[in-house]
């Protein structure tokens, strides 16, 4: 075998020992170029737990400790709002940075975190394993050879759930301040992600949110729905919702310029995206999307414990970017896209107006080089009683 161009060894750290830490654990730990030399954790207790399990030479409980102990690359696994200090504090001392989902809870502290890893040299990659999967990867192919061609139109249905006891576990769960939104910034935001990759960047949004079974445990959503338009002129909708018993899991519909369709689900959560659906000219190949005899509804430890090889996947990915010197699949700057989408969704719900970002461009499909108009309709009761 050809030994890597780079013989150098990566010495990781892991911040956050909470459910998450197992699956960067277990990725970093597969790769024969890296040695995982700490774990940190508010809680010395629980790190020094950790580090004892994983056989861990180092357990600390603050970021400067981990980063003196000559760390090359640590990972965030802490609640979302205090990704950016920890971020930070790596770019100051010119670690790279790997960090979970959502790579913050609102923009300027997305941007902050990406501008200081870019001026320190440093490279920033944020968990969106989903990407990883083969079914996600053939429909970015389909995209991109023009099987599909451009998107036109695109489905992101969540529908999963949760027990009360997922949010009273940890107390930093289902609140604005420390877990920075609900289902939007905890669950669908990886399928937000995917949707985006597929479709392309985002002119416009016009949501609602509510909370329909979480409501006495929880300050955040439980549930959303949101109209999306891109920069294409190409349109999606999302639903998303924890309240769902049993969980239908999630599916993504994707119909491009050439009039072809393809859909991944996830169901049971977790598991691998499967093409359910696959129309391509004159073909049509399906499988079921709720096969019979799964369980539906799945525990989070079983959740996390089956995303495992996704992570490995995009660890190994952002490795080989610093061994390489190129850009991790995905970046701060992609990870952003996403955050944007769901932010967006909450102020629409909160103003009730539509959030723009950009001017459409319709894509010229029929000869048309504009949306078409629709006529002006007369809302009154008058119309209603017409009918």
């Amino acid at each position: 075998m050809t030994p890597s161009v780079s013989a150098r060894t990566f010495r990781v750290g892991i911040v956050g020992c909470g459910a998450i830490s197992r699956n960067h654990l277990e990725a970093f730990g597969s790769l024969a170029n890296v040695r995982i030399v700490g774990v940190c954790d508010i809680d010395l207790d629980r790190a020094r737990a950790t580090a004892e399990s994983w056989d861990v030479p180092n357990a600390v409980s603050t970021v400067g400790e981990l980063l003196d102990l000559g760390v090359d690359i640590i990972s965030v696994c802490t609640p979302h709002p205090t990704h950016e200090e920890v971020v930070l504090q790596a770019a100051a001392a010119g670690v790279h940075v790997l960090c979970e989902k959502p790579i913050s809870t609102d923009l300027p502290s997305a941007e902050r975190m990406t501008a200081a890893c870019a001026d320190a040299g440093v490279k920033l990659g944020v968990l969106f394993q989903r990407r990883f999967w083969p079914g996600a990867q053939r429909i970015r192919k389909a995209i991109d050879d023009g099987t599909l061609g451009r998107p036109v139109m695109g489905q992101c249905s969540v529908m999963l759930h949760r027990e009360p006891e997922y949010y009273s576990k940890d107390a930093w769960r289902g609140t604005w301040a420390n877990d920075g939104g609900g289902v939007l910034m905890t669950q669908a935001i990886h399928y937000i992600d995917l949707l985006q990759w597929f479709m392309g960047d985002i002119a416009e949004v016009y949501g609602r949110i509510n909370s329909y079974k979480h409501g006495a445990h929880i300050e955040v959503e439980d549930s959303a729905t949101a109209v999306l338009t891109f920069t294409s002129g190409a349109m999606a909708t999302l639903e998303a919702s924890t309240a769902v018993s049993p969980s239908l899991g999630v599916q993504i519909r994707i119909t491009g310029e050439t009039g072809a369709s393809a859909s991944l689900t996830e169901f049971p959560e977790g598991s691998d995206g499967r093409l359910d659906l696959w129309a391509v000219g004159e073909t049509i190949s399906t499988e079921a999307v709720h096969p019979a005899g799964v369980r539906p509804n799945v525990d989070l430890a079983s959740i996390n414990g089956q995303l495992i090889p996704h992570h490995t996947s995009q660890v190994r990915d952002f490795v080989a970017a610093l061994e390489n010197g190129t850009e991790p699949a995905i970046t701060g700057e992609d990870a952003t896209k996403a955050l944007r989408i769901l932010l967006a969704v909450y102020e629409s719900s909160r103003t009730g107006v539509p959030v723009r970002f950009a001017a459409v461009e319709p894509p010229d499909i029929t000869g048309r080089h504009s949306a078409p108009e629709a006529p002006a309709v007369q809302l009154t009761s008058r119309t209603a009683a017409a009918r």
